[in-house]
């Protein structure tokens, strides 16, 4: 070290250069490339085709999230001011584009092709709240190949995927596209889909770009609303928010969108310590970062500057690459000419953007993904198909089975009724632009397939919403919900008609598909009232009732709950609808999902989650008490907890056991339980472990999730679980931002939901 102090003063200009250079070039070499044609590359390149590089394009056609589309895509091609497109699929389409861009510019240099493939491509899975309440972390994986395998036969190579918000809040109607509530879970599903997508190796021509988004914290929208600002403060963010992104991260994941929310009061994608500081410095990053659609623009309204502030903005806080707005195309240049941006910071981003194309092995083959025998035999096939049939019914969360109604007997008369029992438009679920309705098996087909021996009366019953401008903001993208001719007492005299002569009633009911998603935000999550009428009616009849439930979202059915009806929730189910939906409802398979974000008994319990913390007067008793945390017309408690689901059969938990009641910083401990089928069926169970830091630094949360494990075990059968806690489990982010675990009593609780009973507990020293 120098104490500058003791340093003559007619020395200090030198050593202070020498120091600079010395600075500055360590910072060249940290920022050099390790590939070393991209290094080559990139001394070839002028400041105008580095600025190119940063720019993705859309020429329309697809299905947009925003209302803005590209224009002159393909002379914008031409003079190298394009690095990617997305919204182009089809070997042949993208064959064309890449032609242009590597045959007819200066450099010839190829384009990275982007999507949504959100729950599948062409083969549609359970949309992903479906697909997380599997619990299955080897399904997830599988169905991320196949969309990645399905995706790269129509040329494209890089996808916006996966979706990890952590979200309590329902009525936002991005829940859908996420994992839930919780960041363990969470993790887990991140790191299945990232190495889904991406697999070991890039340059094979069935992998694809994962892109982790949206950085951060957009699950947490004040109000539930859309693109609504976020206010958290840093523990609860290190501790349940971030998490997945960094597993996601450290799971290798090539790309990272950043979100559209302020996050302390600045833009994400203009956040230099969240694109930067924790993105980079703190977690090793080392792809590219690219905004969300126009989100770089949008940080005017946010009141951060006009169109060249923002984008220099955003360039110095980290963001590679401009969705749409072309703000970096139009004005990094003039930012550069007047000190506001560095040529380095330029360089920098498109470094990284040519080494997710190095990576993909598109410089030595841009026609890599361009085969045009694939699409036949890879898109749509018999054993993709398959796949998508079994996420579906894996699925399905049981919630309440009325007098065992379930399964139905494959020849019973059934009347089966409902605005969505014969809806193919609305299978595939939110965010399935890639995916196609005519390919969806409705559920009345399904139901054929799977019970020939059925007598099936179908009538519609109810519109899904009798509200025709409500209709029509849903039907954007389509007919979701479609208004009958016929009034709404016809459709229903005709639903009772058939329940009369039939042994039993399936109702299908719910959200229509854009009733969730994206901008689907909603301050009321129960079910239309025209269906709820519906549903009152057929409980009246005294006949056995099977409501099978589609939504996005976790509702309030409060009152569908207190009614004498089984309730089987099959979320929006995918290509295979029907067909899964029928396998479950007539015990070809039992049902084994688990819901991953807690039921509210009414909106304005929310937020509810199974990990929230006591207060200092918590509600102790099942009877009320004034002066205690609690509400006057409700429980705390949600309606439905976060894990449950039940099963066909019964299980029971007991003889849990832990193998060390006394255990060291940097040991692991196991804890073992026993779960016995007790009932008539052959199933599978979610051991779910919950721990319980009971004394520490910071207010700990009642429970949360800390282990699990999907097991099958047949009926009679008595099998002995054992959960593994490591060292990181037990630890948590402190008032400093520390990772640390402190010594003390553990209370561990393991059973089928977060609710679990069964209990023991361990001492870290």
């Amino acid at each position: 070290s120098i104490t500058f102090q003791k340093i003559k003063m007619k020395r200090m200009p030198f050593i202070l250069l020498a120091l600079t250079m010395f600075v500055c070039l360590s910072a060249k070499a940290q920022a050099q490339s390790s590939i070393p044609q991209v290094e080559a590359l990139l001394e070839k390149m002028t400041i105008e085709e580095k600025i190119g590089q940063l720019n993705l394009l859309t020429p329309g056609g697809g299905v947009a999230t925003g209302s803005v589309v590209s224009e002159n895509v393909e002379a914008k091609i031409k003079a190298g001011n394009v690095g990617g497109l997305f919204g182009v699929a089809g070997p042949d389409k993208v064959r064309m584009a890449q032609k242009i861009a590597v045959e007819q510019t200066r450099l010839g240099i190829p384009l990275l092709i982007g999507s949504d493939v959100i729950h599948g491509y062409k083969t549609t899975f359970p949309l992903p709240l479906g697909l997380a309440a599997t619990w299955d972390m080897e399904l997830i994986n599988r169905t991320a190949q196949v969309a990645a395998k399905e995706a790269t036969a129509d040329g494209i190579n890089w996808n916006f995927s996966p979706m990890v918000d952590i979200s309590r809040d329902p009525r936002w109607g991005r829940i859908s596209e996420g994992a839930g509530e919780d960041p363990f879970l969470g993790s887990a599903i991140a790191r299945a889909m990232v190495t889904g997508y991406q697999q070991d190796d890039l340059t094979r021509p069935n992998t694809m770009i994962a892109t982790v988004k949206h950085f951060a914290l957009y699950g947490a929208a004040e109000g539930g609303r859309d693109y609504n600002s976020v206010d958290m403060g840093r523990v609860k963010m290190f501790n349940d928010y971030l998490p997945p992104y960094k597993a996601a991260i450290d799971a290798g994941v090539a790309s990272v969108m950043s979100s559209f929310n302020d996050i302390d009061g600045v833009p994400a994608t203009g956040n230099k310590w969240l694109l930067t500081d924790l993105l980079r410095d703190k977690w090793g990053f080392k792809g590219f970062v690219v905004s969300d659609y126009t989100s770089l623009n949008e940080m005017i309204a946010h009141g951060l500057g006009n169109l060249q502030a923002v984008s220099a903005q955003a360039l110095n806080a980290g963001l590679d690459m401009d969705m749409v707005g072309e703000g970096f195309l139009t004005t990094l240049k003039k930012s550069l000419d007047e000190g506001k941006v560095t040529e380095d910071e330029i360089t920098q981003a498109c470094r990284r953007i040519l080494e997710a194309k190095y990576k993909l092995g598109l410089f030595e083959d841009p026609y890599r993904y361009n085969d045009e025998t694939r699409p036949e035999k890879d898109i749509l096939s018999k054993d993709n198909r398959a796949l998508a049939r079994e996420a579906a019914r894996k699925s399905f969360v049981l919630l309440k089975n009325e007098n065992n109604t379930l399964p139905l007997k494959k020849d019973a008369k059934i009347a089966l009724v409902g605005p969505l029992a014969d809806s193919q438009n609305n299978m595939l679920g939110t965010w399935s632009p890639t995916g196609d309705t005519k390919y969806a098996v409705p559920i009345l087909e399904g139901f054929k397939n799977v019970a020939a021996g059925a007598k099936i009366t179908y009538a519609k019953g109810a519109n899904i919403s009798n509200d025709k401008a409500f209709a029509e903001k849903i039907n954007v993208f389509g007919p979701r919900i479609e208004i009958d001719e016929r009034t709404p007492e016809t459709m229903l005299k005709e639903a009772l008609e058939a329940a009369k002569k039939a042994d039993v009633v399936v109702a299908v009911a719910g959200e229509a598909t854009e009733m969730t998603g994206e901008a689907s935000s909603m301050t009321s999550i129960s079910i239309p009232e025209s269906q709820k009428m519906l549903i009152r009616a057929l409980a009246k009849t005294g006949k056995p009732v099977v409501l099978v439930l589609m939504s996005g979202r976790p509702l309030t059915i409060e009152e569908e709950m207190g009614l004498p009806v089984s309730i089987l929730q099959v979320w929006h189910p995918g290509v295979e609808a029907g067909n899964a939906i029928a396998d479950v409802v007539f015990g070809n398979y039992n049902p084994s999902g688990k819901i991953t974000a807690s039921w509210p008994r009414n909106v304005g319990q929310i937020p509810v989650y199974h990990s929230m913390k006591n207060t200092g007067r918590p509600e102790l008793k099942k009877e009320w008490e004034k002066f205690k945390s609690s509400y006057l017309d409700v429980d705390n408690s949600p309606l439905i907890p976060f894990g449950f689901g039940l099963s066909y059969t019964t299980f029971e938990y007991s003889d849990i056991k832990v193998d060390h009641s006394e255990i060291t910083q940097d040991q692991p401990v196991n804890i073992s339980v026993t779960v016995k089928n007790t009932g008539n069926y052959d199933g599978e169970e979610v051991v779910q472990l919950y721990l319980h830091d009971v004394v520490r630094s910071i207010t700990p949360p009642k429970r949360t999730l800390k282990g699990f494990q999907k097991v099958m075990i047949n009926k009679g059968e008595r099998k002995t679980i054992t959960l593994t806690l490591t060292p990181d489990d037990l630890k948590f982010y402190n008032g400093n931002l520390d990772f640390i675990a402190e010594p003390g009593v553990f209370e561990v609780y393991v059973g089928g939901n977060s609710d679990a009973q069964l209990k023991t507990q361990f001492t870290l020293k």
